[in-house]
């Protein structure tokens, strides 16, 4: 049975603390069990990372790049190893945490190349008649320590998007993992130990939000990076103080088929993506906006396309959908689903769970303030909304509390254009879903789908500070 334990101060902790089984939501089995941190442990955490930073910012660029780099290795040589400990703790299918695994080996890489670019500007002092005998440069220097919190949905990806861009910095560094996700986190922070991590350069504790607020609200944090949801995040914000919050959070994201679209292409993606990891993406497909005269014929393409889909178990090569985090989980995206027919939605296909597992899910024509449209469902269900005009479909897509990514199938330029440049989102792909994410590319949102973007170049920027020295030459 996998062990997790809290790393502090360069030792694993294990003894005299409470423990929490962890069980796979697919099978129900115990694969692992969990040490949990007590409020002294995420002292000792807090007091290690703040007395570590000096020590960590005085390691050259090269040396870290260096360490980034073997992690990355030693990642690729354990791919097959560590996606199958993703498949049993998440229940996300193995096809999907292979691909997990090498966008995460992409996002040490990356990280270690950005160690090596922290470059600053001259600014010459002469646009001012004061600054004639005056030149300034700037820096680019570590903030101190990133607090880092992340989510179970990708488990591993998302704390190699914390932990790389804020390790190639030069920051010290502590973790808390997502309580559902532990084992997979206790792996790579070994794996990292023996790239060559410092011991006192990342910390980690394991537990539920007590322990987050702990974390959020010390001074000795210079940067919270957090991905979650909008509720934890608005606390995360009323409990951080004078210090800076990167936020990425949720969405309920709308792609956009245009009446010119490719429907097969359109159809075939929206269902690839819409159902990965059981819907449990921040940028899953969730509103599809369909016009009017092309609904009927999407409409039975995609549930061609979703009802090709293998659901079943997530160890299996050929699995397309393993179940949600819990049974939990589970019994929610069941009742939104069943809301949503009773208020007028038809029942394309799905709606049926079993345990942790509910079957992908199609639904015509809910009601625009019914949960599965208006809020993020993070789960198996994709929604047909029609509609007659552009104008409109944009409307649609912008009435939403959330902006993070959308998707727009057109062979029209202008339509492509007029949709890019009026939807209120981080981010627009054009003839794709709202569900394509490059690793290197800035990854964020508005309104309530955060603060800030992810991709190591972009993180980096969030996780230093801009530092100017200024020469003054004598007269």
């Amino acid at each position: 049975m996998r062990k997790a334990q809290p790393y502090i101060n360069g030792k694993w902790i294990h003894s005299n603390r409470p423990t929490a089984l962890v069980k796979s939501p697919y099978s129900g089995e115990v694969i692992g069990e969990q040490w949990l941190a007590t409020t002294e442990d995420v002292e000792s955490a807090l007091s290690s990372a703040y007395e570590a930073k000096k020590e960590i910012a005085s390691i050259p660029a090269y040396e870290r790049s260096k360490i980034l780099k073997k992690a990355a290795m030693l990642l690729e040589n354990e791919k097959e190893t560590f996606a199958k400990y993703i498949s049993q703790e998440l229940g996300k299918p193995l096809k999907n945490t292979l691909d997990e695994v090498s966008r995460s080996i992409e996002t040490l890489e990356q990280s270690a190349e950005e160690a090596k670019r922290l470059m600053g500007e001259t600014i010459p002092g002469d646009a001012s008649h004061r600054g004639t005998k005056a030149i300034a440069m700037t820096f680019r220097v570590p903030v101190g320590v990133v607090a880092a919190i992340t989510p179970f949905n990708a488990p591993l990806n998302l704390i190699c998007h914390k932990i790389g861009p804020a390790f190639a910095a030069g920051n010290s560094i502590i973790l808390k993992p997502a309580p559902q996700t532990p084992l997979i986190a206790t792996e790579l922070l070994k794996l990292l130990l023996e790239a060559g991590f410092p011991e006192r350069g990342i910390n980690m504790v394991l537990g539920g939000v007590e322990v987050g607020q702990q974390m959020v609200k010390d001074d000795r944090v210079n940067v919270i990076s957090f991905t979650g949801g909008v509720v934890a995040s608005r606390n995360i914000c009323a409990l951080a103080g004078m210090k800076k919050v990167l936020l990425e959070l949720g969405g309920n994201a709308a792609t956009i088929v245009h009446e010119d679209a490719d429907l097969k292409r359109a159809a075939a993606l929206c269902a690839k993506t819409g159902y990965s990891n059981s819907g449990q993406s921040c940028i899953s497909v969730q509103r599809i906006y369909v016009h009017e005269s092309v609904v009927e014929p999407f409409t039975q393409l995609l549930k061609k396309e979703v009802e090709k889909l293998k659901v079943g178990d997530p160890l299996l090569p050929d699995t397309d959908v393993g179940c949600l985090v819990d049974e939990a989980a589970a019994r929610r995206v069941m009742s939104w689903i069943q809301e949503a027919v009773a208020s007028g939605a038809m029942l394309i296909c799905g709606g049926i769970q079993r345990g942790a597992t509910v079957e992908p899910t199609v639904l015509l024509n809910p009601p625009k303030r019914s949960k599965v449209v208006c809020e993020e469902v993070f789960g198996p269900i994709v929604n047909i909304l029609p509609y007659r005009t552009i104008e409109e479909a944009i409307a649609e897509a912008n009435d939403s509390s959330f902006g993070l990514q959308a998707g727009l199938f057109t062979n029209r330029m202008d339509i492509a254009y007029k949709v890019a440049h009026s939807l209120e989102v981080g981010g627009v792909v054009i003839n794709g879903t709202s569900n394509f994410r490059l690793d290197h590319w800035p990854y964020g949102g508005v309104k309530n789908s955060g603060i800030g973007r992810e991709g190591p170049r972009y993180a980096i920027e969030e996780m230093t500070e801009l530092k100017m020295i200024v020469f003054q030459i004598p007269e």
